[in-house]
């Protein structure tokens, strides 16, 4: 690079600064369109629940597309690397069973009951629950601002929680909006728990490899939850409808996501690749009311500025 940069005249630390804020713009697009993508998730589940299938087949189509994806990507990030131990499959069999499979099936039983939008900001509670966790075990007491977070972040959903009560969760009655809540807050635990043990994973295996190697186990799993729990008679009669939007799901909203959030905190880092997946519950709230037909009330409105602005707060010193 240098001697090009020479040969136009260029002087060698101008080239290398501007390589820098090229990948700096890469980063900041890549985890921009990867938190996009996510968000899409919720968005497709609903559309799918349109057509009469249930949480157990849905989440298995979904990972059904996805398990070649997934596999792939453990053998690539595989390659040339130590062979797994016992411990080490251990780990990666109860990372994949609580960060992946558990958090994932709670999420999807929960969005038959609540909108797109409020499951999305229960799910960015993550961090601060991440930090409970942390509390717990290692006996880290959490600072002013975070605690100060967390209180506008729970109080955001609290309200979104309250609306949705007091106008039935949407036709479907009250308790129904309480369980679906419960069951997305509940996969957010699930999730947070993952986090809090990957760490020493992640530092031996590396974050792709441990990925590839959680969510092919995860897979594996949701595909015999189905099999042990519904006849195979159940996954022919799907709309066709639902297995297009599983494949969707699969690639679009989960493979193709994992990476470019890999590959954003390889260019810009982990803290801001989270402050930019912000974006994630404003754009599951515009796809929910463009694609779903779901309300955009004031009190969705208040309580999305509340939670994201608790969070901004609560990770405001990692950034």
């Amino acid at each position: 690079m240098n001697k090009t940069a020479a040969t136009a005249g260029i002087p060698p630390q101008a080239a290398s600064h501007d390589a820098a804020k090229k990948g700096i713009a890469t980063g900041l697009v890549l985890a921009t369109l990867g938190a996009i993508a996510f968000s899409g998730k919720a968005i497709i589940v609903k559309l799918a629940y349109r057509h009469g299938v249930d949480a157990v087949t849905l989440i298995m189509l979904r990972m059904l597309f996805a398990l070649p994806l997934f596999a792939v990507m453990a053998w690539w990030a595989g390659r040339g690397k130590p062979r797994l131990t016992a411990r080490d499959w251990l780990g990666i069999v109860g990372l994949g069973f609580s960060g992946y499979y558990l958090a994932s099936f709670l999420d999807f039983a929960g969005l038959a009951y609540i909108s797109a939008s409020f499951e999305r900001l229960i799910l960015y509670l993550n961090p601060t629950l991440v930090l409970f966790f942390g509390w717990l075990m290692y006996r880290r007491h959490p600072t002013r601002p975070q605690v100060l977070g967390m209180v506008v972040s729970y109080a955001g959903v609290l309200l979104v929680f309250g609306h949705e009560l007091w106008t039935g969760g949407g036709g479907k009655g009250g308790g129904a909006a309480a369980w679906g809540a419960f069951l997305v807050f509940l996969s957010a635990v699930s999730y947070a728990g993952y986090l809090v043990y990957s760490g020493e994973f992640v530092k031996r295996l590396g974050s792709l490899r441990l990925v590839g190697l959680a969510t092919t186990v995860a897979c594996v799993l949701c595909i015999l939850q189905f099999v042990l729990t519904r006849p195979m008679s159940v996954a022919m009669q799907v709309a066709p409808e639902v297995i297009w939007l599983s494949v969707l799901n699969a690639t679009l909203c989960t493979a193709v996501p994992v990476l470019m959030v890999m590959m954003a905190i390889e260019r810009i880092g982990p803290a801001i690749a989270a402050q930019t997946g912000m974006i994630g519950p404003l754009s599951t709230i515009l796809m929910g009311v463009v694609i779903l037909g779901e309300p955009f009330t004031p009190w969705i409105a208040a309580g999305t500025v509340l939670v994201i602005a608790g969070i901004f707060v609560f990770t405001r010193k990692g950034r």
